[in-house]
């Protein structure tokens, strides 16, 4: 009889293991619609650190917990009674778009509020005024090339290059904010392929769109703050809409620059945002992103200041931040009713 028993088991076993393989979940938590969160992001200390201080000023503004997950701190809590989470992505794209889609799969996000500091490209800015760009794009996707030894001032561009170039030609006979791409010496731009849900194949984007509903927010909140000042007591520019850049280098060349007005239309540049909205955009997930200047990326005679500046370019860029938020607060309160 136990030898039918045991004979029984064995022939069950793969069965019963199919059955549990089959039942086995892979990827990411799903969590429910009912009780999503806003992520408050930066990318480095002076920017959480003018976060931190204001929330330690404002009543009904509280840090429940503090976790660090894989070395990434996040601080959960609530602002005027809606949850809220506040982590550092760390400073470069790879940082950025890596701590993103971690903070997407373990919590609860819905929303992502970014704010730092850029470099001013537009030569209207200056330290501690704010930019929300409505688009940004990467500014160093490229090929580095060779001189053509055949003839002077040309380049040696790989086969597949004259097709993308002709991609790009007839997307900025549509599209209005297509990069007038050029090359910048040997460097020759290209796009990032983006893989996403419901898209079949690999999908090169030229720029990735804040969401409209914060954009409008933001508009909103920029109607009720109040006036915004250096500490000097001079008023700051704060400017909503047009084109971002980001790359994975520190913009510092007045030459460089002016490329970036030229090809992009740039407002300001950084090293983050353009992946914060590529994570966000495969994830559905609504995003805006506030740049407060610290420097004029190369734009100053001498030396760069950002050092200088980056503390009170947080400052600035989060008395705005908080403006925002208490509009999303109050846009999703409606919303639960």
């Amino acid at each position: 009889m136990r030898k039918l028993v045991l004979l029984t088991l064995i022939i069950m076993l793969p069965a019963l293991y199919s059955v549990a393989s089959a039942e086995q979940k892979y990827g990411p938590r799903e969590f429910a619609d009912s009780d999503k969160w806003t992520a408050i992001v930066a990318a480095y200390e002076p920017e959480i650190n003018a976060i931190d201080g204001a929330f330690d000023k404002i009543e009904s503004a509280k840090i429940d917990e503090t976790i660090i997950i894989k070395g990434v701190k996040y601080q959960l809590g609530t602002y005027k009674g809606q949850r809220v989470i506040i982590f550092t992505t760390g400073i470069s794209v790879v940082n950025a778009a890596l701590t993103i889609q971690m903070a997407l799969d373990y919590f609860p996000i819905d929303t992502v509020v970014m704010m730092g500091i850029a470099g001013a490209v537009n030569p209207i800015f200056e330290p501690g005024d704010i930019a929300i760009p409505e688009r940004w794009y990467y500014h160093d996707e490229s090929v580095y090339v060779n001189p053509d030894p055949q003839n002077e001032g040309a380049y040696v561009l790989p086969g597949y290059y004259e097709a993308a170039s002709n991609r790009h030609k007839e997307r900025a006979k549509i599209d209005a904010n297509a990069p007038k791409y050029k090359n910048f010496g040997y460097q020759f731009p290209r796009e990032v392929a983006i893989v996403k849900e419901g898209i079949a194949s690999p999908q090169k984007m030229p720029y990735f769109t804040v969401s409209d509903n914060l954009l409008a927010l933001a508009k909103k909140a920029l109607m009720n703050v109040d006036t915004i000042k250096m500490p000097s007591g001079k008023p700051i520019k704060i400017s909503i809409g047009g084109n971002g850049v980001t790359g994975s280098v520190f913009v510092d060349s007045a030459k460089y620059r002016m490329w970036l007005q030229d090809v992009f239309n740039a407002q300001v540049t950084e090293m983050e945002s353009a992946a914060v909205g590529q994570v966000c955009f495969i994830n559905n997930v609504d995003w805006i992103v506030i740049r407060s200047v610290s420097d004029l990326a190369g734009g100053q005679k001498g030396q760069n200041d950002e050092n200088v500046f980056n503390a009170i370019a947080s400052g600035t860029g989060t008395k705005l931040m908080m403006a925002l938020l208490d509009e999303i607060v109050s846009a999703k309160a409606k919303d639960i009713k």
